[in-house]
């Protein structure tokens, strides 16, 4: 009687195998191989979005500027930590025998901390740009060295920091 339920058993869909990578040493972070992909994503969002606000600026939409500064800030906020957790850790580690690339790794992230709490500021200091009008003229200014450093630093990632991502066997 048994017999007839395993006879009817509905087959077993084997799941594809998806290469397993190593953590890297003394984490349990792995190689993801579409990680950089989405770091280049972000990045193109966060220009996308910068170039938005520039042109709310240049309309003197100040309420729809101070409500992108918010988008912004969030996009940033995941990028960097994303960018914290899932690469610096990954690379810190992976490349902890490797003294040039560790310096290479620990420079891009004492730097980017930096920006990113410059960035922060900046972002705190213009958020209410939207009901103080006032902020308008600085705002301009600053915005433009922002935008300079954004882009200096992401052409620097994704050209030098992200080749060093790689796979831990």
């Amino acid at each position: 009687m048994f017999n007839f339920f395993k006879k009817n058993k509905p087959p077993v869909e084997s799941a594809q195998p998806q290469e397993q990578y190593a953590p890297a040493p003394g984490t349990e972070i792995r190689y993801d191989p579409t990680l950089v992909d989405t770091l280049k994503r972000d990045h193109q969002q966060l220009l996308t979005a910068y170039g938005e606000i520039q042109a709310a600026f240049e309309d003197e939409d100040f309420e729809l500027v101070s409500a992108q500064l918010n988008d912004f800030r969030a996009a940033l906020h995941a990028h960097l930590l994303t960018e914290n957790v899932r690469l610096y850790i990954y690379l810190n580690r992976q490349m902890a025998g490797d003294e040039l690339n560790s310096d290479l790794i620990h420079g891009f992230r004492r730097e980017m901390d930096s920006i990113g709490r410059n960035v922060l500021k900046f972002l705190k200091k213009y958020q209410t740009i939207g009901v103080d009008r006032e902020l308008a003229p600085a705002f301009g200014r600053d915005f433009a060295a922002i935008g300079k450093v954004l882009v200096e630093r992401i052409q620097q990632e994704e050209s030098t920091l992200y080749p060093l991502y790689m796979p831990h066997y």
